[in-house]
């Protein structure tokens, strides 16, 4: 792989020209801005690797489907978005968010890391292969790009029950990984936790009232904090009945995983500025809490008079966003129901609950051979050795996709992990960019052996 490492070094301006032009085209999903301008971006990028292209139309946003057919016995996929979040708060951005620029060897604009410098990468990655090697691939490719992984992937599972030929493969890798700021050690992970976001509801007077009635008057405020001091205690509990009982126990390998995990809890600290972790956890159970463990998170309250200065007011309504983060073996249809019984038992039926997004745990068996080809393929590109995660802390629309399938997934990337991801100033650096294509180039090559 020597020539290709070469060529992608020589034609460094070429492919962060390439990622620029991508970055520059919003891409807002939630909003529609700019989603019709991108996937004409992405079918030009496409085009570049002669792949064959499909565009197929869904209620949302279409998903772009490219493949390489070289008539080879392996077939191995690549899973991007190409919509990205909303750039708010603008005001916090040192630049244009969809103007990208240069800084301290980062690139910065919407969407960088979050997926266009993975998704523009492994293009650059076939396109600098096919240059040194002509035409010929050890494999064919497939390409599954979607434009509303940011809202949830609504219509990813459409996709997989209409077109399973499409989604016929030896392996995939998925939309992306990190890599460590103070260590540049990379990550690999081959899992990822599901979710359950809901919204709780209190409704009480038909309008805001003078608080002075707040002696007669029920509260909404008041009564979704009660409630939610049901749900969970100042220990990190989780108190809704059964919410535990579907959990699958972790495997003697899963266990000992977690004793080589390494995990530099001091940098993370002083990174967020704070003095400890939640229970003051550390070492072993640290590790199993993050990465095996459920959770439930508040999101977000609204209720009432939040503004500068003061207003004596009694709301007429309240509202709090919940994520639950799920762990193999449990569901977000089960935690919905769940939660709603709880709420009934407690004397809470009142409370309206909405579902907003569910996606399902998903993990890759540590055993499969694709692992070992990632694992290999990085260490030949990187001097710093990788960090293997079984699944990732956070959530990611696998499962809709690859459901009762038995596709081996892995997750690498051109991130890092001050890449601001979802937040202003969101961020890559122009080495792992590169070193990202070198990864999946080396990925293509060692796949066929």
């Amino acid at each position: 792989m020597k020539d290709v490492f070469q060529y992608i070094e020589a034609h460094q301006y070429q492919y962060i020209e390439w990622l620029k032009k991508a970055c520059n085209q919003p891409s807002v999903s939630a909003t529609g801005e700019g989603m019709t301008e991108m996937k004409d971006v992405v079918i030009y990028f496409l085009k570049q690797i002669g792949a064959s292209i499909e565009v197929i139309d869904t209620d949302g946003y279409p998903i772009i489907y490219a493949e390489i057919q070289r008539g080879k016995s392996k077939t191995l996929t690549f899973y991007n978005h190409y919509d990205v979040q909303p750039p708010d708060p603008v005001e916090a951005w040192e630049t244009n968010p969809f103007i990208t620029v240069e800084r301290e060897n980062r690139l910065v604009a919407r969407g960088i890391a979050d997926n266009k410098g993975n998704l523009i990468a492994r293009i650059c990655a076939v396109h600098a292969y096919m240059q040194v090697f002509g035409e010929e691939l050890p494999i064919n490719l497939k390409f599954i790009i979607e434009g509303e992984e940011e809202v949830g992937s609504p219509h990813l599972s459409q996709f997989a029950e209409l077109h399973p030929e499409k989604l016929r493969t030896d392996a995939m890798i998925w939309e992306g990984g990190t890599r460590n700021v103070h260590d540049k050690r990379p990550h690999i992970s081959f899992g990822v936790k599901g979710i359950c976001y809901v919204e709780m509801l209190v409704r009480g007077a038909a309008s805001d009232l003078h608080s002075s009635e707040g002696v007669i008057i029920e509260n909404p405020a008041w009564r979704l904090i009660w409630a939610l001091n049901t749900i969970k205690d100042k220990d990190e509990n989780i108190l809704i009945k059964g919410f535990y009982d579907d959990i699958i126990p972790l495997t003697e390998k899963e266990e000992n995983f977690l004793k080589t995990m390494d995990y530099d809890e001091e940098y993370i600290k002083q990174t967020y500025k704070i003095n400890q972790f939640l229970n003051e956890k550390t070492g072993i159970s640290f590790r199993k809490k993050l990465i095996f463990e459920p959770a439930c998170t508040i999101c977000g309250i609204e209720s009432g008079f939040t503004d500068e200065g003061m207003k004596t007011v009694l709301p007429s309504k309240a509202r709090v966003k919940l994520d639950f983060r799920l762990v193999r073996g449990q569901s977000p249809e089960k935690i919905i129901d769940l939660l709603r019984a709880h709420l009934d038992t407690h004397g809470f039926g009142d409370i309206e609950v909405n579902q907003l997004a569910g996606l399902q745990p998903f993990k890759t068996d540590p055993e499969n051979p694709l692992i070992d080809t990632v694992i290999q393929s990085v260490k030949q590109v990187y001097k710093e050795e990788p960090i293997i995660l079984p699944n990732l802390a956070g959530s990611s629309p696998m499962d809709k996709l690859l459901k009762n399938t038995k596709i081996p997934t892995v997750q690498i990337g051109v991130a890092n992990t001050e890449s601001n991801f979802h937040a202003p100033n969101e961020n890559i650096f122009i080495d792992d960019f590169m070193d990202g294509i070198k990864v999946i180039a080396n990925t293509i090559a060692n796949f066929n052996k």
